[in-house]
């Protein structure tokens, strides 16, 4: 989630600063996507660090553990951040165990990020799919795309949602799509579930 924030700041920051004199209305935009990426980043990280200093209280003043039923709020950050968003639903909804629901969720949010910083100008689209016994993610962008093994170096976006897929059974592929952008692709097993 920080990593997620701090791209999206990063990004707001060059807009700011390509139209600052030109502009200011849209300067005032940016700024105001920077405020809010930065406070969501920094309650996060609040968030984690107060998980590890202490113990489980049984209060309930945790929250939860992100997962795909926070996909609108993602994909509204990322639209306010300038990557347009498409999401795509099928299948029947089914609650999935936490860990494959928060691995799906990372996997998203990194590969969305990716596209924020890697693609270019870019639009991206999100298919989810709700089949038996799985949950099938599609995450593939219009922007230029690259080699995979153009990875820039101390990069571990692909290689870290490789692992959790792995994590929980499941496979993640990654690569250009043959009309110039980048697709990833993961498939997350689980068993039970329900409506």
């Amino acid at each position: 989630m920080v990593g997620h924030g701090l791209a999206v700041i990063s990004l707001q920051a060059a807009v700011a600063l390509h139209v600052g004199g030109r502009r200011p209305e849209q300067a005032q935009v940016a700024l105001e996507a920077i405020k809010r990426s930065s406070k969501d980043a920094l309650e996060e990280l609040q968030g984690t660090l107060t998980v590890f200093r202490q113990p489980d209280n049984g209060d309930g003043s945790r929250r939860p553990a992100p997962g795909l039923g926070q996909l609108e709020a993602l994909v509204a950050a990322m639209g306010e951040g300038g990557l347009p968003v498409d999401v795509v639903v099928t299948g029947d909804r089914v609650s999935l165990p936490g860990v494959v629901d928060l691995a799906a969720y990372r996997i998203v949010q990194e590969s969305l990020t990716n596209v924020v910083r890697h693609a270019g100008p870019a639009s991206a689209t999100l298919r989810v799919s709700y089949q038996p016994g799985a949950v099938v993610l599609e995450i593939a962008d219009t922007g230029r795309g690259r080699r995979l093994g153009a990875a820039r170096p101390g990069g571990h976006g692909i290689a870290g949602m490789r692992e959790r897929a792995a994590a929980v059974g499941g496979t993640l592929e990654a690569g250009p799509s043959g009309d110039g952008g980048f697709r990833v692709r993961a498939r997350l097993p689980f068993k039970g579930g329900h409506r």
